[in-house]
């Protein structure tokens, strides 16, 4: 027992055994310990981040383990239970339960792939910023076509935005909603972050604008009626979006509108300036003149020919722009949700004027006249708003503690601007505008970049970190994604059923269809 217990004590922490010592040293005054401790100040900051990490992966792992194993049994419940309601004989019922078994364990050896960026053929590049692009790409295996969006991990650490991506790779695993775009899965690799994404080929509502200049205010109430249903979407997931502007405002190829965030560009950054910058009346050289008296003052026209001008630049700059960032984000003072409706107010505004309340030629001046907003918020004669529309503007380009939404999307809904909107039925009806789409690859809608300027990719596959983190489930009744889809036929052989009539009752009842990944059948709810 000695031996033993002398073996054991080989293996304890040195700071354990030397803890008797130590007390008797306090107990007699002797001399203070000499031991050499290691403390969190002498920890750097990359290894208190690369153990945090740890820690949080590990806790991840097993927890999805853990509600993995729960979800798989609760799916076994679920068949029992309709096949013991089912005209269904033992023997079927044998057969079924087997070929479940069989198809989880498949499932779960398609959850241990590594994706990696190998697995897509890089198309067109529809987008970059300041973090990275978004490309076009095709998966290998089925050919199904995806949105890559690819962020330079080096980048997000120096400007501090770790957080800001997990939380929108989160939501968009988490949302399930038309109005959101879909995120099928992401990985990494030693210098990159992979978001694939569904692919919208309609465009986006900045191309939109630019092409159209205005829109009339049935075009507009669709598309702002449409925003109203995104954002309440991520408010009622406790998210809060901060930078809703056209550029993320994506179309579908039948012109209906989903939110996502592909702009790539980092927030303004008005740590510059001091607060006396924001007073009212301050101007870029800080003297009483007004922004609007600063130079001549333009008509409308001007002032949309030179947006246009200037639009496409602040966009993908990597300043950005502030045009729709609501005064409490920008002075950062705390916010919360109310001010995504300000962007709303803002964008609503752009797409009946032609260019942005508070636009200026410099960023700054923007800025200032955002926090200004009761002296520089104007509507032109020559744009002929309705009293509603300036009504429901102004209700959103205010301070937030009147600011409409701040209830809850319903008093956005209930505006008399969006009178007669079957809110329920929006994305069921035919698009204020169908955008031209030759086919699954056709990138018209979005800007044109030049590819000499593109990087070559990392040729290294996604290590242990990979994480698909969709979570979607087979035979689960909240898998909306015909992900990966694949012209597989479903064989009574499979299912080793002779009685077809049965087969289709069973399928039936559930209210599946049958998709498929390479090599495994996958069932999911509508």
């Amino acid at each position: 027992m000695d031996s033993a217990r002398s073996w054991l004590s080989k293996f304890q922490p040195r700071d354990r055994l030397r803890a008797p010592t130590r007390k008797k040293d306090d107990v007699m005054g002797g001399a203070e310990d000499s031991d050499v401790s290691v403390d969190d100040e002498s920890l750097s900051n990359v290894t208190k981040q690369k153990v945090a990490a740890a820690k949080q992966y590990i806790e991840n792992h097993y927890k999805e383990q853990m509600k993995s194993l729960q979800e798989r049994k609760e799916r076994r419940t679920v068949l029992e239970k309709k096949l013991a309601d089912a005209d269904v004989s033992e023997e079927d019922q044998n057969n079924l339960l087997k070929f479940l078994e069989k198809k989880e364990t498949e499932y779960m050896r398609l959850q241990r792939h590594k994706m990696g960026v190998e697995d897509f053929e890089m198309l067109t590049m529809i987008g970059k910023g300041a973090f990275g692009e978004v490309r076009v790409c095709r998966e290998k295996t089925t050919d199904h076509v995806f949105a890559m969006k690819k962020l330079k991990k080096s980048e997000m650490l120096r400007r501090g935005q770790v957080e800001h991506v997990r939380a929108e790779r989160n939501l968009l695993a988490e949302v399930d909603s038309n109005c959101i775009v879909k995120l099928y899965c992401s990985f990494q690799d030693d210098d990159y972050l992979y978001l694939i994404m569904e692919y919208l080929p309609g465009g986006d509502m900045m191309t939109l604008l630019m092409r159209k200049d205005t829109l009339t205010e049935d075009e507009a109430r669709f598309y702002v009626g449409e925003t109203v249903l995104a954002i309440e979407s991520i408010h009622k997931h406790n998210y809060i979006h901060r930078d809703i502007k056209p550029d993320n405002l994506l179309l579908d190829k039948y012109g209906h509108l989903k939110l996502s965030d592909f702009g790539l560009c980092k927030p303004l950054d008005c740590s510059t300036l001091e607060e006396s910058d924001f007073s009212i009346g301050q101007n870029a050289n800080g003297t009483g003149q007004s922004d609007d008296r600063a130079g001549p003052k333009r008509t409308q026209q001007e002032q949309l020919e030179n947006w246009q001008k200037n639009r496409r630049t602040l966009a993908y700059s990597t300043v950005g722009t502030p045009d729709y960032i609501a005064p409490e984000v920008l002075l950062k003072k705390g916010y919360g949700m109310e001010c995504d409706w300000w962007s709303l107010g803002a964008i609503m505004y752009e797409m009946l004027v032609g260019y942005p309340p508070f636009y200026s030629d410099d960023p700054m001046s923007t800025c200032r006249k955002i926090v200004n907003w009761r002296s520089h918020l104007k509507f032109p004669e020559e744009a002929r708003l309705s009293p509603e529309a300036i009504d429901l503007i102004s209700q959103l380009l205010c301070n937030v503690s009147h600011r409409l939404g701040s209830n809850g999307a319903v008093e956005i809904k209930s505006h008399p601007f969006f009178e007669g909107v079957q809110w329920e039925k929006l994305y069921q009806m035919e698009a204020a505008f169908t955008p031209e789409v030759n086919d699954e690859l056709d990138t018209q809608n979005f800007e044109k970049f030049e590819e000499a300027d593109c990087q070559t990719h990392s040729s290294s596959r996604a290590g242990p970190w990979r994480k698909v983190i969709l979570g979607f489930l087979f035979l689960c009744w909240k898998f909306p994604y015909n992900l990966f889809l694949h012209n597989y036929s479903w064989h009574a052989s499979l299912l080793k059923i002779s009685d077809m009539t049965r087969m289709h009752f069973f399928l039936n009842i559930w209210k599946l269809q049958v998709v498929a990944l390479p090599g495994v059948c996958i069932c999911w709810g509508f």
